[in-house]
């Protein structure tokens, strides 16, 4: 087995507990903003769970602001009643990354749960296409997730559905020229293609769906390749 897989998933496990915890203890409540919840969880994740870095920023979004992609600049909301939360954090366990999203629903509106439901169904589906795709390329994995969106009455959310992962710091592009290491429409890069050093390259899915109407989306991410 590649030795970075077991790596990959045990800093995957710390997230999720990471994720249950900032849950368990109604971190997310009304009337909090983004800000503090997001200050919160970087203690959290400090005292409780031994993070002492996060190689991306941590994402804390409230209502409308589920909407907007991770490069998009938000104002800080206040939770209100009945919302939609989602969550996108980055820690590093012994030098290996995490990233991992999902998405907290506040009440009973059964669309909003519904989102929930629909974001694992779509990433459960895009991982079993890649899991019997050998050929598979990032922009065809791409088009077949955000193709989930509309049969469900969602949009796709973000113009890219993941990257990847690895050891602290993982690989990034060489030059601007440099098919983009991203799971984006029209990237012929297969994701089997082993990274610059000839070593196994890992993947992260991302599935974004939003409900533009409602203003109002949700997020789901975790390992795709392993």
């Amino acid at each position: 087995m590649d030795p970075a897989v077991e790596r990959l998933r045990a800093a995957q496990r710390g997230a999720a507990a990471l994720f249950d915890d900032v849950i368990g203890r109604g971190l997310i409540r009304p009337g909090r903003l983004e800000s503090e919840v997001s200050a919160e969880i970087f203690t959290l994740a400090r005292e409780r769970h031994g993070v002492r870095r996060h190689w991306h920023k941590r994402i804390v979004r409230a209502g409308p602001n589920t909407m907007l992609g991770y490069d998009e600049d938000s104002d800080d909301l206040r939770i209100a009643e009945d919302d939609v939360v989602f969550l996108d954090f980055g820690p590093v366990f012994d030098a290996w990354e995490a990233d991992f999203g999902r998405t907290y629903v506040l009440g009973h509106d059964p669309r909003k749960h519904q989102l929930v439901h629909d974001l694992a169904e779509a990433f459960r589906l895009g991982k079993e296409l890649f899991e019997r795709t050998p050929q598979l390329s990032a922009g065809e994995l791409y088009d077949y997730v955000a193709g989930l969106a509309a049969p469900r009455g969602w949009e796709f959310g973000a113009s890219t559905a993941g990257h990847p992962i690895g050891h602290f710091p993982h690989e990034r592009p060489i030059t601007a020229q440099t098919r983009p290491l991203s799971i984006q429409h029209g990237n012929d890069l297969s994701l089997r293609e082993p990274d610059s050093q000839g070593a196994v390259r890992h993947w992260i899915l991302e599935i974004h769906f939003i409900d533009r109407t409602r203003r109002f989306g949700g997020f789901y991410e975790e390992l795709l390749s392993c």
